[in-house]
């Protein structure tokens, strides 16, 4: 059951990049983020009113302030802003950097040792982000390096999220901390709302990719997200991050119609590899120890 629900994570997320390409152009990416959210949020008050759960925010409100801040509002809207230029398939790779920047600041902010191995697949993840990138490397507001910065910018914001989350909310239901991320990130980002005018009628395809990106890929999402942590733990929730990708490149060659060019396969190989090291992944294992270590059919 959990390895299912890890593919099915994998899928959402991946898709969350498909309907951020379709979305963020026409209603920008404040109100976007916004309104995905807050719509999530909605969403997830009404399933614990549907299961009668009781939901309990208001003991950490300080807590689940800083977490929407660093890992709703801010990641998302970066990666709204970066998608305004760059293809779904290529934000879904850069996004894959998350467990690099979440080695660093596990190290500076808990100690975590940074082994020679994790070493190496910081400077391979690095390698592999200049060839997803390209050959252009000049800093300017057209620049590819502009736009890529803002997914890596927000790969390192998830990074600080996953530790804070990991040391603040201990013991808090999955549903609780869903919920309370979106809350606090709606109530961040709704003075800048205001910003974006949108200028021609909605179509169907942004309605329906931003109720999609709120339902499915945050509210759902974060749901299945929590409980993975708290059922196997972060180490093979992380997995996840093999697999995003993979999902992103599909849904955008075949919803988008994005070229799949060697550049970015290799890209994709190269920064996959990287968060294999630095992750400490092993592909081989002892039979008995996977028999121990396998999620729960």
């Amino acid at each position: 059951m959990d390895l299912f629900l890890l593919v099915v994570l994998a899928a959402l997320w991946g898709a969350s990049f498909l309907f951020i390409r379709v979305a963020s152009p026409m209603l920008g990416p404040a109100l976007l983020v916004d309104c995905r959210v807050l719509i999530a949020a909605l969403s997830l008050v009404l399933y614990a009113l549907v299961l009668r759960q009781r939901v309990q925010l208001l003991a950490r409100w300080k807590s689940y302030l800083v977490l929407g801040a660093i890992n709703a509002a801010i990641p998302f809207c970066l990666i709204s802003i970066a998608e305004l230029r760059l293809s779904a398939a290529l934000a879904a790779i850069l996004n894959a950097t998350t467990p690099m920047f979440t080695a660093v600041v596990a190290r500076i902010w808990m100690g975590d040792a940074l082994s020679v191995k994790k070493v190496c697949g910081l400077v391979l993840g690095i390698f592999g982000v200049l060839v997803a990138v390209g050959s252009d490397f000049s800093v300017h507001a057209t620049s590819p390096v502009f736009w890529a910065g803002c997914s890596l910018l927000a790969a390192l914001a998830y990074a600080f999220g996953g530790v804070y989350s990991a040391r603040k909310f201990v013991g808090v239901s999955p549903l609780d901390l869903a919920i309370g991320q979106q809350l606090a990130a709606g109530i961040w980002l709704f003075p800048f709302i205001f910003f974006h005018h949108i200028q021609t009628p909605l179509s169907a395809s942004v309605v329906y990719s931003v109720l999609a990106l709120a339902v499915l890929s945050t509210a759902l999402g974060y749901l299945i997200y929590f409980r993975l942590m708290q059922r196997v733990g972060p180490v093979k929730t992380m997995s996840v991050t093999f697999l995003v990708p993979v999902f992103g490149l599909v849904w955008g060659a075949a919803f988008l119609h994005e070229q799949l060019s060697l550049r970015l396969l290799i890209a994709l190989g190269i920064i996959l590899c990287s968060v294999a090291l630095v992750a400490n992944t092993r592909f081989r294992r002892r039979k008995r120890e996977a028999q121990v270590s396998s999620p729960s059919a």
